[in-house]
């Protein structure tokens, strides 16, 4: 499979700098709980950030925490997202729950993170090979190669 990478904007490193902002102005060291930032640009160019709230039964990513803070704040059509660990670790990707969820809601996204050539912006498509969509009102749909084009 080949990935629809392209080269970092502007606007992409100024993303990746707010969502660093933000975890090393709340992180906690290596241990700690508050270990992720992340942070989403709206259609609009705005940017909401967010941080992970580590917990044993599976607290939410810095990214889901983004994508709700988006949300709250009125933002519909997301563009952009990323997520910065804290101790400067830079970019990382997305797990596969944020895949999914990001895939589910925003199937026109692009993810910044780090690949073979460096940190690249990728569509979140190209993250999810043969992925269902799903739906509140439907659930998960049948795999449909349109979405992926």
């Amino acid at each position: 499979m080949v990935l629809a990478m392209r080269e970092l904007t502007a606007s992409d490193h100024e993303l990746i700098e707010y969502a660093r902002q933000i975890v090393d102005a709340n992180t906690d060291g290596d241990g700690g709980v508050h270990t992720m930032g992340a942070a989403v640009r709206g259609a609009d160019g705005r940017m909401y950030g967010g941080i992970n709230l580590y917990h044993f039964t599976g607290g939410p990513c810095a990214e889901l925490v983004a994508l709700g803070h988006a949300r709250a704040s009125g933002a519909r059509e997301l563009t952009t997202i990323v997520a910065v660990g804290n101790l400067g670790r830079g970019p990382v990707g997305p797990c596969g729950r944020d895949r999914q969820v990001l895939f589910d809601y925003h199937p026109k996204i692009r993810v910044l993170l780090p690949t073979d050539q460096g940190v690249r912006s990728v569509r979140i498509t190209d993250l999810m090979p043969f992925g269902g969509v799903w739906t509140v009102s439907e659930g998960t749909q049948p795999f449909d190669p349109a979405v992926f084009r």
